[in-house]
């Protein structure tokens, strides 16, 4: 006889697991034919948890080899809400410790699918302190994940200031080497047409021989 039962809307309540591993171990094959996008865990009427454990809560969703941490149930928290969808990994944090609900990941329900494979649904009764240091281990990887992206964003935005900087330093470059270069051809507010020519094609032939020179110096 389990000490947990679950709830999926629409369905009648499960008590009994599929599989027993030990005492503290068992399992629950959930058919995930009909969609269905959360799950009650509770503790049956009358069952009460050894002291110093908690319940802790897996999901091992259809399709993906690994079981997650969805969070855990304890005397004083003997029942919670979490939701399951298509895709594995996701944030912990149901139940013992943490926000009422736990989800495994955004994306669609699991689909109604004849030939689908069921969830599968582990619970195992561990020391307390062991299951609220995973559950925080999850939230910190999770709050790190959700913050890497803005993170990647902010450096691209350094680079972009960086390349926008160096695009600027040289411009400048380039247009003090032209003025350097019409300067010679006279002091007055006017230059004819060639010596702008002349400075271009004595420009691209330093670029092709150099095409360094501007990094390294004032482009002179």
């Amino acid at each position: 006889m389990s000490s947990v039962g679950v709830i999926i809307s629409g369905r009648p309540i499960i008590t009994e697991p599929s599989s027993v591993m030990s005492q503290t171990q068992f399992a629950f094959q959930i058919p995930s034919q009909t969609p269905f996008s959360h799950i009650v865990v509770f503790l049956l009427p009358g069952v009460t948890l050894p002291d110093g454990t908690a319940a802790a809560v897996y999901a091992q969703l259809p399709g993906t080899p690994d079981f997650k941490l969805l969070g855990a149930l304890a005397n004083e928290k003997p029942s919670a809400i979490f939701k399951v969808n298509a895709k594995a990994g996701g944030p912990a944090g149901g139940g013992l410790g943490g926000d009422d609900d736990a989800m495994v990941d955004e994306g669609a329900p699991l689909n109604d699918n004849a030939n689908a494979a069921p969830l599968a649904l582990g619970i195992s009764v561990e020391p307390a302190q062991q299951v609220a240091a995973a559950l925080e281990q999850k939230k910190a990887q999770d709050a790190a994940s959700s913050v890497t992206p803005s993170m990647a964003q902010g450096n691209a935005l350094v680079v972009r200031a960086q390349n926008t900087v160096n695009t600027k330093v040289l411009a400048q470059r380039i247009i003090k080497n032209c003025y350097d270069f019409l300067t010679s051809w006279g002091t007055g507010d006017t230059v004819p047409l060639k010596a702008f020519q002349a400075w271009w094609t004595k420009f691209e032939g330093k670029i092709e021989r150099d095409p360094g020179f501007l990094e390294r110096s004032d482009g002179g």
